[in-house]
């Protein structure tokens, strides 16, 4: 349950840390890359100890290392096409609201419990993401056209899920956590330098340090995020759709909550109705596995 918690606190600073960039001006992209290496470097540093790094290549997670740093950037980009179209609500409802996908590969592959409490607990969990989730009384509008951007980021972020569960099931050693985590990380980062490299020759390009301490204030927290989660599903107490749950919708309610108590933010009804829904299935989830 510790790493757990620990997933959702370095998951919630991710989100102080967004609200920030806007606030300081920071260019989004160039931090994200940034941050994609100082992760690498935290996990090389922090938590790999005696191992021979030219070997990496060679670890039978390592291809599927590659597929989940080409993920997370190609997400984010999604993700940020996604804002500029439809807004941040429609974001943040899709990246969340795949948490179904790998709950259901838990069910579904690895025949995990689904009792009634579970069953309920989860579906209340995808009412209070929604409802969390939108600013505005009328609700998410979408565009036709617009619609294929929200359902990749939907897709891709339960895919990423769904991967880390799998690899680190399948072919993950506990002692390769931490590298397993900077080789994603590491890959992310260099498919960002490239789009870097491509925006330079293109003239577009614009640097400031800034973004280099945002890229460093956010590279801690998300090496964290997904350190911890991973350890949280290697634990005996809970199976991976309960994890996913309650990790999905736990980070929801307190970067809610963190929202109104650091940037003043106003909720309307449906989002204290979600705040509740989200209370009552993480406790429905977390007692339906005791």
């Amino acid at each position: 349950m510790i790493y757990l918690l620990l997933s959702v606190l370095s998951s919630t600073i991710i989100f102080v840390v967004f609200r920030l960039y806007k606030k300081f001006g920071v260019n989004t992209l160039q931090a994200i890359v940034v941050n994609y290496f100082i992760a690498c470097t935290v996990g090389f540093f922090g938590y790999i100890e005696g191992s021979d790094f030219t070997e990496v290549p060679g670890e039978s997670w390592f291809p599927g290392a590659l597929m989940l740093g080409f993920l997370f950037i190609a997400v984010f980009n999604l993700a940020a096409i996604t804002t500029q179209k439809s807004g941040l609500s429609v974001v943040a409802v899709a990246t969340k609201m795949s948490v179904a996908i790998p709950v259901l590969f838990g069910i579904f592959l690895y025949n995990e419990n689904t009792g009634v409490l579970k069953i309920i607990g989860i579906f209340l969990a995808l009412v209070a993401v929604y409802l969390t989730s939108i600013k505005t009384e009328q609700g998410i509008s979408i565009k036709t056209e617009n619609l294929i951007f929200p359902l990749l980021v939907f897709l891709g972020s339960g895919i990423i899920d769904t991967s880390l569960k799998y690899l680190e099931t399948s072919y993950v050693s506990e002692t390769d956590v931490g590298l397993f985590s900077s080789t994603i990380f590491a890959t992310a980062g260099a498919i960002g330098i490239l789009v870097l490299l491509y925006q330079a020759i293109k003239g577009t390009l614009k640097f400031s340090y800034k973004n280099i301490l945002g890229g460093i204030a956010l590279g801690i927290p998300n090496y964290y995020s997904i350190y911890f989660l991973v350890m949280a599903l290697r634990s005996n107490g809970f199976d991976s759709s309960t994890i996913f749950t309650m990790n999905h919708v736990a980070i929801v309610t307190l970067s809610t909550l963190v929202g109104i108590l650091l940037f003043k933010e106003k909720l309307i009804k449906k989002n204290w109705i979600g705040l509740a829904l989200a209370v009552i299935s993480i406790i429905l989830v977390a007692n339906s596995a005791i």
